[in-house]
């Protein structure tokens, strides 16, 4: 996932640059913390979801923060293989049409992909009570994924025209024109509808890293991509688990267990 997409009658939607130069983001942005303090259901499924039900249980559930029926949740889960297609997706950058299904979303960005060993963290947050400002949430889930990597000793990078998070690839050889490998550890891919965030992260800890060969991921060529597993950090997702939820505390809030939702545990495929 990369890039955002607001609906008309929230906000405009900030266009990204193609600019190929590599240029750091400078400074972090501070917590995006609730000003009533309310928690953030904190919900993690087993097995793989299939995607359209996880869009299907978003949408619910935004409608009923809207409503005010519901609360704030993130979930975290896996999909089976498949390729999405944000917004902005291009038919060029779907390399192999028939290898998994592509699924056509709402989200802002272009085509990536999901998978086993993957961990994808979905958010409905409320940005009424946050603060309406696509910009810094969008870099406050960088720094989460940021220093959620940085528990691991892994150095992610943001980039100032490619969203999501980057490493350098010290370990390979540099590119023709002498710059040194990045590769894309994790993508941001989000929709806001009257302030209620959806959609969210995708981190790799383990996927198989050869799925992404079908698509050009998030629309970006001249970079790689990699995960914690081929960085050599033999991490479990549990804790991976473990860090996201503590650094997300840290930086949006406190969160609770599971109450009676719309959001389900959907069985493995």
């Amino acid at each position: 996932m990369s890039a955002f997409l607001a609906d008309p009658v929230s906000a405009a939607r900030p266009k990204p640059s193609r600019n190929p130069a590599a240029k750091p983001r400078d400074g972090l942005p501070g917590p995006l913390l609730r000003r009533d303090g309310a928690a953030v259901e904190w919900r993690r499924s087993e097995g793989l979801v299939p995607y359209p039900e996880a869009v299907a249980e978003m949408e619910a559930r935004v409608a009923a923060i809207v409503a005010g029926e519901a609360g704030e949740c993130v979930w975290l889960l896996e999909h089976p293989p498949i390729y999405t297609a944000g917004t902005s997706a291009r038919d060029a950058d779907l390399l192999d049409a028939g290898r998994f299904q592509v699924h056509r979303t709402g989200r802002g960005g272009e085509f990536t992909y999901h998978g086993p060993g993957q961990r994808v963290a979905y958010l409905m947050l409320d940005l009424n009570k946050r603060g309406p400002d696509l910009r810094r949430y969008v870099a406050s889930l960088e720094t989460w994924i940021i220093a959620t990597l940085a528990r691991f000793n892994v150095a992610g990078e943001r980039r100032e025209d490619r969203v999501g998070v980057w490493v350098r690839r010290s370990d390979r050889p540099n590119l023709p024109d002498g710059r040194q490998l990045e590769a894309k550890i994790a993508a941001i891919g989000i929709r806001v509808r009257r302030w209620i965030t959806f959609h969210g992260i995708s981190l790799n800890v383990d996927p198989d890293l050869e799925h992404y060969s079908g698509i050009v991921p998030c629309g970006v060529t001249g970079y790689g991509v990699t995960s914690l597993v081929d960085l050599g950090i033999p991490v479990s997702m549990a804790e991976v688990d473990s860090a996201l939820k503590a650094e997300f505390e840290r930086l949006f809030g406190a969160t609770a267990s599971p109450a009676a939702s719309r959001l389900t545990e959907a069985p493995a495929s």
